[in-house]
């Protein structure tokens, strides 16, 4: 089991606070994170199985395979317990996290995610199309999901950044990943997460609507959600401002 990709910005004796992102990037799209969030803490930042410079192994993944290999890199830096935020397929790497192994995860950020996202077969067909055409074949129709016709008029090279790196992802990398979200069901496990959560939402998302976040909220003991207007799937980078305020609010 080859180790993931990474990187480890801030003070060496602070706290530390690992990012995950969206299926379809890597971990380039905290950047609009990083100066407001290593005054206070550690950042580690993660590429996911088969995305950006980790391994891409054959699929399909299943989401106990993608938080053991993110177990294996908090054994590989000595850290026995972290703080965790995960936007969308990370998120649910998050929730899997906290509800199997709560002795490693201290606080928990849940970003546009959902612990169960049908129908499978929407998954299983993109997964066959990625493979068959490669990644760059649905980006226009994935990226489009990610943030507001508002925020792509007002930040193109934003979006074609991101659009273009989804591009030259690994087809198996990705497919496998598209495989992982078809089989997730999180939903029992969710009572079991100790850890202080809080979800964040974004009100016009269209790939985890507002109503995922809800329920995991409802879900998990003690948790909150937060809706932000203004952002769809991508919030962290659409508005950054104010998901930097909520993760060092809640992290702190």
């Amino acid at each position: 089991m080859d180790a993931l990709a990474y990187d480890l910005t801030g003070p060496p004796d602070a706290p530390v606070l690992v990012l995950g992102g969206s299926l379809g990037t890597t971990r380039a799209m905290w950047q609009p994170q990083l100066d407001a969030l290593t005054t206070g803490f550690r950042v580690l930042r993660y590429d996911h199985l088969g995305h950006g410079e980790s391994p891409v192994p054959p699929g399909p993944y299943r989401i106990e395979e993608l938080g053991r290999h993110v177990l294996r890199l908090l054994d590989q830096l000595d850290l026995a317990r972290v703080r965790y935020a995960g936007l969308s397929l990370r998120g649910m790497v998050g929730m899997w996290l906290a509800a199997h192994h709560p002795e490693r995860v201290d606080r928990l950020g849940l970003l546009c995610t959902s612990a169960y996202l049908p129908p499978a077969e929407g998954w299983l067909l993109r997964a066959r199309t990625v493979r068959a055409e490669g990644t760059a074949s649905v980006a226009d129709a994935v990226v489009a999901r990610w943030f507001t016709p508002r925020f792509a008029e007002r930040q193109p090279k934003v979006v074609q950044r991101l659009k273009a790196t989804f591009g030259t992802l690994p087809a198996e990398g990705y497919a496998g990943c598209c495989e992982a979200i078809a089989a997730l069901d999180l939903r029992p496990v969710l009572p079991r997460i100790t850890a202080p959560t809080l979800v964040i939402a974004g009100a016009d998302d269209p790939a985890t609507p507002p109503a995922h976040g809800q329920a995991i909220a409802d879900a998990v003991p003690g948790a909150r959600i937060d809706v932000l207007p203004g952002a769809a799937h991508l919030a962290s980078v659409e508005r950054p401002d104010a998901v930097n305020d909520l993760l060092l609010e809640h992290f702190a």
